[in-house]
């Protein structure tokens, strides 16, 4: 299980790793050894998250995620296929952590009679230096 806060948790059975050959450093051994990590996790018919927070981590995975609903986290910073399946997999938490804290409701809110006044004196007086600016007859 893995724990995500004290209300939610996830079967480590419905989170998937493939390893794949990865570009960059190793040297040789990249053309040998799988060390990238691709984790999937199937977001959409996840049983043990609310419907609310499948749909924040759909809205802040973006293209992460497939249009069948799965999550898709590739990982192949480093050399070693054990470091990368942890990076994956904290990668993985932050986004759910992230996705289990709701959003503050936008309170509309007018501006006050002071501050449209405000504002409106202050382009009054702009407008006023402007027209000095333009003058009569300039000859130079």
């Amino acid at each position: 299980m893995i724990v995500i806060n004290g209300k939610l948790q996830i079967p480590e059975a419905e989170i998937q790793f493939d390893f794949i050959r990865a570009s960059g450093p190793g040297g040789q051994n990249v053309n040998k050894v799988s060390s990238a990590v691709q984790l999937r996790f199937n977001v959409s018919n996840n049983s043990s998250l609310p419907r609310d927070v499948k749909e924040r981590i759909i809205r802040l995975a973006g293209r992460k995620v497939t249009a069948s609903g799965t999550l898709i986290i590739d990982a192949r910073q480093h050399r070693t296929q054990n470091r990368n399946k942890q990076d994956a997999l904290e990668r993985l938490l932050q986004l759910l952590h992230q996705a289990t804290i709701k959003p503050k409701n936008r309170v509309k809110t007018k501006p006050s009679r002071a501050s449209i006044t405000k504002r409106l004196d202050s382009k009054k007086h702009r407008a006023g230096l402007k027209k000095l600016r333009r003058g009569g007859n300039n000859d130079w």
